[in-house]
């Protein structure tokens, strides 16, 4: 994914939260970071079946994007028909970790919700 240059910074990035919202934003990313956590090395069907909802179109942008950002492995094996699957790198597993305290408050968050309303 392209930086997203921002005056008066050398890089473009503002803090680390900057830059890690660089490589998760999207609506579908940190839920493809779960799938590839929860049931590695997936197929793209497979992947796909996980994120009810997703089309076809925005799996494949996220996955070349996240693939081009170093935190999602993509194997091709050579057979008839391809065989493609997708699984975390060390970055992913990292950035999985990294997302474990939000997911948490998250979870958290909603079982208060549920037990007081909004």
């Amino acid at each position: 994914m392209a930086t997203l240059n921002r005056p008066g910074t050398p890089d473009g990035h503002i803090c680390g939260i900057d830059t890690a919202m660089e490589v998760i934003g999207g609506r579908w990313k940190v839920l493809i970071l779960w799938a590839l956590h929860e049931h590695p090395q997936r197929r793209f069907g497979e992947l796909r079946r996980l994120l009810p909802g997703i089309s076809e179109k925005v799996l494949t942008s996220h996955l070349r994007e996240m693939e081009a950002d170093g935190v999602v492995r993509r194997v091709s094996y050579d057979e008839v028909p391809p065989h493609v699957e997708y699984s975390l790198t060390e970055d992913g597993v990292r950035l999985n970790d990294a997302l474990e305290p939000l997911a948490a408050w998250g979870r958290q968050r909603s079982l208060e919700h549920l037990r007081t309303g909004p």
